[in-house]
């Protein structure tokens, strides 16, 4: 009679179980994924990888409100967070074919700069990044980037 018992409790829990991940749906986890940016490194970590291998999950996360792209070139260009963010979600699963060095050039509790140099076959992008704490979060407040 306990075998039985509890062989029921098993089924139940296993049919309780089931139910609730297909409840839940595929990729309902990602949607809702929070990346942790809690010091600066893993903030600029996660930047370098939003930028160069495709990853989105949390770009909203990462950027600032108030945060501005600058393009060092022949005709300077600059852009807002909307644009940026927008831009890096259609790259979802791009990786770019470069060789990616970092260097933080200054560092602070609040605060942190950090250059982002992108080698590629024929010319090399160099992202110098600001990077400020916003309570218990890091974020991206500014970049800027110049190509040779």
């Amino acid at each position: 009679m306990k075998t039985l018992v509890k062989t029921f409790a098993a089924a139940a829990l296993i049919a309780v179980s089931t139910f609730a991940m297909a409840a839940e749906g595929p990729g309902s986890k990602s949607a809702k994924a929070n990346v942790n940016l809690s010091t600066a490194d893993f903030a600029l970590e996660h930047y370098v990888a939003v930028t160069t291998e495709g990853e989105s999950t949390g770009v909203e996360q990462l950027f600032a409100a108030d945060f501005n792209q600058k393009v060092q070139a022949s005709n300077a260009q600059s852009h807002s967070r909307e644009a940026v963010v927008k831009s890096l979600k259609k790259q979802k699963g791009e990786k770019l074919n470069c060789a990616v060095s970092t260097e933080i050039l200054e560092e602070s509790a609040d605060y942190m700069v950090a250059k982002v140099t992108l080698k590629f076959e024929n010319f090399t992008k160099t992202d110098l990044v600001t990077l400020e704490r916003e309570g218990n979060n890091w974020k991206v407040s500014k970049s800027i980037n110049s190509y040779k």
